[in-house]
């Protein structure tokens, strides 16, 4: 026989059906009233305290003015803080970087904050399943902190405990139709916090123009384009190799030539050099005046990968047991071996024995070329394993346009489009060539996190006058 434990007195007991379910109802307990009133004002001093904590810079300002109306009356209260908010305000207008930074862009996270994000943050969450409910209890992860710069909202969240980045990643797409932004990207800056990125516009919309040459001579970065949150992209090119994986149109040429124009200066001095391999003689045959080595064929470029190799082991020679990495001289400039189309070379080369001469090259230089000052930035279209074996081999990656969502992992690595590298969703125009292309995102060896970035275009103009500056045969174009 069960016991009849407090709180299971059945209620309501009206059995028509042998079917019905028995209602239980708990026992009432009767709370004093100052149990009741002591909860209150508790919860009171809490909220209190975390309001403060939560908004320090807004409770400062509403307790000073309390402060001065009840020190100084409210006359002359309200004239000392008009005339401070006249002060701030043309301080804001004479400065206004500053003055968004410190003022404006506040603001308008705190209203984006009120209006957007905590206004369906709840909504949001249950419907993409993020929200969970355990015995009747609902838990919903904690909206920390909303910030904004010129071009997206910074949402700080905790996560629920047992929640991981990839629950968060999955789910996405539906977090940015949610807050009405374009995409959501997810990093994780600490365990158990996240941080979703919303831009609210696309400031890589728009075609950049070639970057300015530099000044003085630059081996280890070159100016490439500009990062989506405006600032410039700078891509390093010494002490690492480099793959570019694109779809037809998608702009790897403004990669490759925007390469070559941040080098110029080195070359021209030899700090470095650059040569280029073009089996299909249609992109980097255009400029092939400003090159130190040039091959087209097979057979051309297999000998100058092999080459490449003869100078990586002569420098390995003399540098072993002497030095562990390169520095740029005249003597030992850094070299940059760039192929374009590298597919034509490896997977779709008829010749076996050429094809084995350039796989072997292009391994030897990909596993021991950079520590000695030659490094490897190749090009293609198809980054499958079985056209491009070597794509491991590679530090550094960028993505392109690509024609189908698997190819963004093949590429930047395995987790790289959960996180926000849409690559296979950068837009297309078939009218307009220009949409789109450049677009790319990047993975260094360094950071998992991809980086959204565009390439500025090299047009034909830039290519002839860069030619008539500095290649030593600047009668071609007269």
């Amino acid at each position: 026989m069960l016991r009849r434990l407090p709180g299971s007195e059945e209620v309501g007991l009206v059995s028509t059906t042998p079917e019905t379910a028995v209602v239980f109802a708990p026992t009432v307990v009767r709370t004093p009233a100052i149990v009741t009133l002591l909860i209150m004002l508790w919860r009171l001093v809490v909220g209190v305290v975390h309001l403060v904590v939560r908004h320090p810079v807004a409770c400062s300002l509403v307790a000073l003015v309390s402060g001065m109306v009840y020190a100084l009356g409210v006359r002359l209260a309200s004239i000392i803080v008009v005339a401070l908010l006249c002060a701030v305000s043309t301080w804001a207008g004479l400065w206004p970087v500053p003055g968004m930074r410190v003022i404006g862009w506040p603001l308008v996270a705190w209203w984006r904050w009120m209006w957007v994000y905590r206004r369906r943050w709840g909504s949001v969450l249950a419907v993409t399943g993020l929200r969970r409910s355990i015995n009747g209890r609902t838990y919903t992860p904690d909206l920390l902190r909303v910030t904004c710069s010129s071009w997206a909202d910074v949402v700080t969240v905790r996560m629920l405990a047992g929640q991981s980045d990839e629950d968060w990643a999955a789910r996405a797409p539906n977090l940015a139709h949610g807050f009405g932004s374009p995409w959501c990207r997810i990093s994780s800056p600490r365990p158990g916090w996240l941080m979703l990125t919303f831009p609210r516009y696309d400031p890589l919309a728009k075609v950049l123009r070639a970057r300015p040459i530099p000044n003085r001579p630059v081996v280890g970065t070159v100016n490439i384009g500009l990062c989506e949150d405006g600032t410039p992209y700078r891509l390093k090119v010494h002490g690492t190799h480099v793959l570019i994986a694109g779809a037809t149109g998608a702009g790897k040429g403004s990669w490759l030539w925007g390469t070559v124009r941040g080098l110029l200066p080195a070359m021209d001095v030899g700090l470095a050099q650059v040569w280029g391999l073009d089996p299909k003689r249609m992109e980097l045959s255009f400029g092939k005046d400003l090159f130190n080595e040039y091959a087209a064929t097979p057979l051309e470029c297999a000998e100058l990968l092999e080459r490449a190799v003869e100078v990586m082991q002569e420098r390995a020679d003399r540098y072993a047991g002497v030095r562990r990495s390169h520095v740029p001289t005249i003597e030992d400039p850094f070299i940059l071996v760039m192929v374009d189309e590298v597919a034509f070379l490896t997977a779709y080369q008829p010749d076996k024995g050429l094809k084995l001469r350039i796989m072997a090259a292009l391994a030897t230089l990909t596993t021991q070329g950079r520590a000695v000052g030659v490094g490897v930035m190749a090009a293609l279209q198809d980054p499958r394993k079985e056209v491009m074996n070597i794509r491991n081999l590679f530090p550094d990656k960028i993505a392109l346009r690509l024609d189908e969502a698997e190819q963004v992992d093949m590429v930047l690595g395995d987790g790289a489009r959960d996180r926000g590298a849409l690559a296979d969703q950068i837009p297309r125009d078939r009218d307009d060539p220009s949409v789109g292309a450049g677009v790319a995102f990047v993975r260094l060896e360094t950071s998992p996190e991809p980086l959204r970035v565009r390439a500025a275009y090299v047009s034909d103009d830039d290519i002839k006058n860069m030619i008539m500056r500095y290649s030593d045969v600047r009668e071609a174009w007269r």
